[in-house]
This record gives structure tokens, C-alpha cells and sequence, in this order.
């Protein structure tokens, strides 16, 4: 199997360093850029299978970045930000980011990371010779096109908020904890810090309010989230 091909882009050269050290030990192939227009014109020439972006850079910022990116590829991309705050969070997840990691971070987590997505995609691309048509409530998720739509519009849900609905929706009729959801979907292995699951509901419950969906997401305190509503095969 070929190396993946990763493409980082921030402007602190000892983050790129850092950052293309770990991964390079690890087996990938690694390119690193200073701002965000070059990594998207090397982009448009060579397609790279996952992006590391920083928010602030200079020339094209990090969300300009990913949402010109979105336009023509749904490679997984993964934010690194001093960016903080739970608005920046949802800011970038909701422009089509698959995960966002705050600095400081640990290098370990980010590959860990990394990992768990490329395990997703492989996943799914198995999975896309058996799929499924479920229905629950008045939305229908095709497990092979990964899709899902809302009285036949479609939700334009990424890959993971695709994931994350498809695993409660299989699971309803009981709540799914924080942390098997990022065993299931993120791919997680060990607990891990992070604020993926709930800023991923967050983004989901929004883009149901906005189809005006009767299906719902719980959440049910300190523990997890469940579907709410009765679903049909």
C-alpha cells in the first residue's frame, strides 16, 4: 500500500517541523506550507489524502482555506488553532472540517487522530458494497452513497456527522455514551479529551432544525446522546 500523502499548512515553521517529524516517523509522505494559497494551489496539482491547517495564516486563512477546498474535494481535513473557543470550534466543523485540535496540543493525539480517520475511510469504502437504506422518522440515510435526506432533501452531513447520525440512529432505543461513540465513529481507541462528539451533534441538530426534521438528538447529561422519536426500518 502507497504512504499517504498529508499536506500541512501553518505559519509557525517549528509547528510544521514538529508536526512533519511525528508524522514522518510514522510513515506518511509530508508537505508543509506557510500560508493557506499555497498549500491550495498544490492542492489543485496534486491531491494530498488528509489536511492539517491552522486557522490564522496569512494570504488565505485557514476557514477561507477549507471552504475553497469543500468546493471541490471532500479529503479529510483537521484544524490545529490557537482558536479556542467553543464558537471557533463550531466555526470550523461546520465549514467541513472533520476534527479540530486546539494548540497546545500533543503530537500523539494528533496522529492518533489522523489514524482514526483514514480507518473510517477504509471502513466505509467496505462497507459501501453491502449498503443500507434506513429510515428514522422523517429522515432516510443511505449507508453506500452516504447520504441522508430529510423528506428527499438532502442534509449535506459530512462524513463524520454521516457516521455519528448512522451509528445513534442503528443504536436508538437506547443512549450511546461519549466514548463509545469515539470508539465507533472517530475510531478512538482510549478515551480521549475531546469535544467531537458534541460539537458534531451540535452541527447535525442544526442542520435538521434548518430542514425542519421531527427527528431529534437527546443528550442525555453526563453521559451521552440518544434518537428520540419513533423510527421505522
Amino acid at each position: 500500500m502507497n504512504p499517504k500523502l498529508i499536506y500541512i499548512a501553518d505559519d509557525e515553521v517549528n509547528i510544521l517541523n514538529i508536526i512533519k517529524s511525528f508524522l514522518t516517523k510514522e510513515g506518511f509522505l509530508v508537505e508543509t506550507f506557510r500560508d493557506g494559497r499555497s498549500l491550495f494551489k498544490a492542492f489543485t496539482e496534486k491531491k494530498a489524502d488528509l489536511l492539517v491547517l491552522d486557522i490564522m495564516m496569512p494570504e488565505m486563512d485557514g476557514y477561507s482555506l477549507c471552504t475553497a477546498i469543500r468546493s471541490i474535494s471532500s479529503v479529510p481535513i483537521i484544524f490545529v488553532s490557537a482558536k479556542d473557543s467553543e464558537t471557533d470550534r463550531i466555526a470550523g466543523l461546520t465549514l467541513g472540517s472533520d476534527d479540530y485540535l486546539t494548540k497546545p496540543f500533543s503530537p500523539l493525539e494528533l496522529i492518533a487522530r489522523i489514524k482514526s480517520l483514514f480507518r473510517r475511510i477504509e471502513l466505509d469504502t467496505a462497507c459501501r458494497n453491502e449498503p443500507e437504506i434506513i429510515r428514522a422518522v422523517d429522515v432516510t440515510l443511505d449507508s453506500g452513497a452516504k447520504t441522508a435526506t430529510c423528506r428527499g432533501k438532502n442534509l449535506n452531513l459530512t462524513l463524520m456527522e454521516f457516521n455519528l447520525l448512522l451509528y445513534l440512529v442503528q443504536n436508538r432505543g437506547r443512549a450511546v455514551s461519549r466514548e463509545e461513540l469515539l470508539n465507533k465513529v472517530w475510531g478512538f481507541e482510549v478515551i480521549t479529551e475531546t469535544r467531537a462528539t458534541d460539537d458534531t451533534v451540535k452541527r447535525l441538530r442544526k442542520k435538521l432544525e434548518l430542514a425542519e426534521s421531527a427527528l431529534k438528538i437527546e443528550t442525555v447529561w453526563g453521559f451521552g446522546f440518544k434518537i428520540s422519536g419513533e423510527t421505522v426500518e
